[in-house]
């Protein structure tokens, strides 16, 4: 999720990727609301429901561990 006021990259970042991209607007305050963190990657199931929070920061990727953990929770939160 992307906060307001940092959509100047939004396209560099999806680009190429499949991986769904929320971007914060004046009108839907989800930042707040989900009380998300810097780089936290809100995981969502079939029904948009929230299922899990995993911080980039504090689960660099550069792991492979961290990599094959946030796949495992995002495989469980779409159901394959």
């Amino acid at each position: 999720m992307n906060q307001t006021g940092y959509e100047a990259g939004n396209a560099a970042i999806c680009n190429g990727r499949t991986i769904p991209w929320l971007q914060e607007t004046a009108d839907e305050q989800v930042w707040e609301a989900w009380a998300v963190t810097y780089r936290d990657v809100v995981i969502l199931d079939g029904n948009n429901v929230v299922v899990g929070v995993y911080n980039l920061t504090e689960h660099d990727l550069s792991d492979p561990a961290n990599r094959d953990a946030l796949k495992k929770k995002l495989r469980n939160a779409g159901g394959s």
